[in-house]
């Protein structure tokens, strides 16, 4: 597998990983622009509108008959968050040209069509489309609103928002119910124009093709995109301590399982050299089937109904999150801080030690066996500005050692607790 990663432009950039492990291969675009409060909800709206139609296929219908012609393929919107970087765009699937009949190429139709959507979009009196703008902000106030139905990743969703209020990364990937009721398509269409000036531009291709020809097939977006102008640089989030006491809070919904959210702050982000050693001592603490949150609260003590620790890869800022019994949330609360404590003071065995490292390198080393998850890895790094692969990672994680791991765990400091319980 080789990764090339090549500046089309000042601002725009293309990586290229070349294999032949897949039978498909994929293509993406995306706009790389600060996290806001005020932009969210309408950079997340752009690709939605999009995808409804070109100027030659002016509705769904004959832009997914194109799609058919390409072997099926599939253009998809794309929304996420990196740190404090909205990334917004599509990632398409195509058959790899190498499993294509009679020597057919389809990289070079796909990254054309893929220009088609983005930079030649179905318009009425300058505009987009009134009606596709409102049907798909319906849709996205939908998914908004939908996001309280998975009580789990809403509870996560809150705690972030109350521990990083001040600050880009507590803005949610699809913005407020409130900013995207506002929207309309003229509003719309200038928020895209400012993305095709402004924004950061990631292209990305996976498949067997090599660079300069995958190069050569992004021609056509490169060259569409408007001329001069500076582009957003690579945004690293700043640090911050955590308060003196943690913030706590509370929320009542009707629910029969409280869910318990803590977040804490690392000290440390994928720029750091202890970020190595920081997934390590998440792996140890909560990040596997393993751990010791899992073994001991969950398992052994049966205070939560689940109990787990992730990082936030670009984000100094480590959540935990378990579903409790109301009356057994300040239990559940404490022994998970025990548990932190343990981590802090190096008590954890040789075992569970290595348990956790085969864990993570597994992890980043299945990252090169699944398309999807190769393209979000290079999302991260892009939006990052880091070049470091999944493998390399892993390579830095087996070098980690205990005393780095008891360092690492030592910066973790509780900031905020979020506690969702129920209307009794």
């Amino acid at each position: 597998m080789k990764v090339t990663q090549i500046t089309l432009r000042p601002g725009v950039q293309l990586t290229a990983v070349q294999t032949k492990k897949f039978k498909s291969s994929t293509l993406a675009v995306r706009f790389l622009t600060p996290l806001s409060e005020e932009d969210a909800s309408r950079n997340a709206l752009v690709p939605m509108v999009l995808r409804r139609g070109t100027v030659e296929h002016p509705d769904m219908e004959s832009l997914s008959a194109a799609l058919d012609e390409l072997y099926g393929g599939s253009l998809e919107p794309l929304v996420r968050k990196k740190g404090e970087t909205q990334c917004v765009g599509f990632a398409g699937s195509f058959l790899d040209d190498a499993y294509a009949l009679e020597g057919e190429k389809v990289l070079e139709p796909a990254a054309e069509l893929m220009a088609e959507v983005l930079l030649k979009p179905y318009t009425q009196d300058g505009a987009f489309c009134p009606d596709y703008t409102r049907q798909e902000k319906d849709n996205l106030i939908d998914r908004i609103r939908a996001q309280v139905n998975d009580k789990r990743q809403y509870a996560q969703i809150r705690v972030v928002a109350e521990m990083c209020g001040d600050e880009p990364f507590g803005v949610d990937r699809l913005g407020s119910e409130a900013n995207a009721q506002a929207i309309d398509a003229k509003a719309l269409w200038e928020q895209y124009q400012k993305l095709l000036r402004t924004a950061r531009v990631e292209l990305y291709y996976c498949g067997s093709a090599d660079p300069e020809r995958v190069q050569a097939a992004f021609a056509p977006i490169v060259n569409g995109l408007p001329e001069g102008g500076e582009r957003m640089a690579v945004v690293r989030p700043a640090k911050k301590k955590a308060p003196k006491h943690p913030r706590r809070v509370e929320e009542s919904l009707d629910v029969t399982q409280g869910k318990l959210a803590m977040g804490f702050r690392t000290n440390a982000d994928a720029w750091d050299e202890q970020y190595p050693a920081l997934t390590l001592v998440n792996a140890i603490y909560g990040g596997t089937t393993t751990s010791k949150l899992f073994m001991n609260v969950r398992e052994k003590l049966s205070l939560c109904y689940y109990a787990s620790s992730g990082l936030m890869k670009y984000k100094d800022v480590m959540l935990v999150s378990s579903g409790v019994e109301f009356d057994k949330v300040g239990q559940a609360e404490g022994e998970i801080l025990s548990q932190l404590y343990k981590c802090q003071t190096g008590d954890f065995s040789d075992d569970e030690m290595e348990w956790a490292r085969r864990s993570v390198v597994s992890t980043l080393l299945t990252t090169l066996d699944a398309q999807s998850r190769l393209e979000d890895y290079w999302l991260g790094q892009a939006a990052a500005g880091l070049s470091e692969g999944p493998d390399q990672l892993a390579a830095r994680v087996e070098q980690v050692t205990r005393e780095e791991a008891v360092a690492a765990a030592q910066d973790l400091i509780l900031d905020t607790v979020y506690f969702l319980k129920g209307r009794d």
